[in-house]
């Protein structure tokens, strides 16, 4: 690995970031080294998480925020402004569909702004396998906010709490039933909660919806395990759960083409950010980051490790078998890991 790419990327230089984003999301060699020698380099960016169903605004209140951000009150810092924007995989070609480009046109051309779309590939939980790896590389360079925009998937999409310091969970109304927003699961994982498109009629039903939802005993934020009988959290739950255990989720109201309610959310944001670092919230959090990471990364080189030492064609006798009801998924995985022949 070159080390004047290295100091490039450490430099904010754009083609840079570039190329290394291009490795780390193919995956590569060089991409691999690449994290090994910017990670040293991370933490310090705010990473901050929108989520929410689609049709609820979330790109164009991305673009809406990141303006704020680069043009701030007199008196303020225009800040470096990174966007992983995670968008739904062609089930054919694989690729993004770069709807939230689109969206993010009129940001082009601003140096302090660098937007990254990439394709979910599949990947469950609203990210792509490569999210964090991207995300590390613009902490590295420099970007002081990194804003990772998910698919909207609805409410199986909580894969962003444990990446993002920050996750604001974006709502619209309109869009369900009060009892569908209730049940929600994505909106447990929300640190503050916007109503967007609120030069709606309905906008103050919905706003009301969530306040009275926080409200719930056993269904605020601070309890994730309303479903069924408590069970015991994994232990980054329980690091997130701290992090809510003093702060008030606040339920803000936006109106993203016109900028209306950005300048208060971007300073809830800030105020999450600095509740963080007092409260110690910050390290769990990263620490939930990393343990995640980890585990994504073990889970993807056991698999490639068992497929490199299973017998050539042995996979596809056993899935022969399976399909034809000779076997069951169980006998299966005992035949293909344990190598037991029922």
């Amino acid at each position: 690995m070159p080390d004047i790419l290295i100091e490039d990327v450490l430099s904010g230089n754009l083609l840079a970031v570039s190329r290394s984003l291009t490795e780390v999301e193919n995956n590569t060699e060089q991409g691999r080294q690449l994290l090994d020698q910017l990670f040293p380099h991370t933490g310090k960016a705010h990473l901050i998480g929108i989520t929410g169903a689609p049709g609820t605004g979330k790109s164009t209140l991305v673009n809406a925020l990141v303006r704020h951000y680069r043009r701030p009150p007199e008196g303020s810092p225009a800040l470096q402004i990174g966007v992983i924007a995670v968008d739904p995989s062609s089930p054919f070609s694989g690729g993004a569909v770069l709807g939230d480009r689109i969206r993010m046109q009129d940001l082009a051309g601003d140096p302090g702004v660098f937007i990254r779309s990439t394709a979910s590939r599949g990947a469950l939980g609203g990210l792509s396998s490569t999210t964090s790896g991207l995300v590390e590389v613009l902490d590295a360079a420099g970007y002081d906010r990194v804003i990772i925009e998910t698919v909207g998937a609805g409410q199986a999409e909580v894969e962003i709490a444990r990446l993002a310091h920050t996750a604001v969970v974006i709502e619209a109304p309109g869009l369900g039933d009060d009892i569908q927003t209730i049940k929600a699961g994505i909106l447990e994982i929300a640190d503050l909660l916007v109503v967007n498109k609120a030069d709606r009629p309905d906008a103050r039903r919905a706003v009301r919806t969530l306040q009275n939802m926080l409200e719930l005993p056993g269904h605020s934020a601070r309890d994730r395990r309303h479903h069924g009988p408590a069970a015991p959290a994994p232990q980054e739950e329980q690091q997130l759960e701290r992090d809510h255990s003093s702060w008030e989720i606040p339920v803000l109201t936006t109106v993203a083409t016109t900028g209306v309610g950005v300048p208060e959310l971007a300073a809830r944001i800030d105020a999450h950010r600095e509740h963080l670092q007092q409260t110690g919230g910050w390290t769990n959090k990263e620490q939930v980051r990393i343990k995640a990471e980890l585990d994504v990364l073990l889970r993807r080189r056991l698999v490639d490790r068992w497929k490199s030492s299973i017998p050539s064609g042995k996979y596809q006798v056993v899935l022969d078998q399976l399909v034809n009801r000779q076997i069951s998924p169980q006998r299966a995985v005992d035949w293909l890991v344990e190598g037991e022949k029922s």
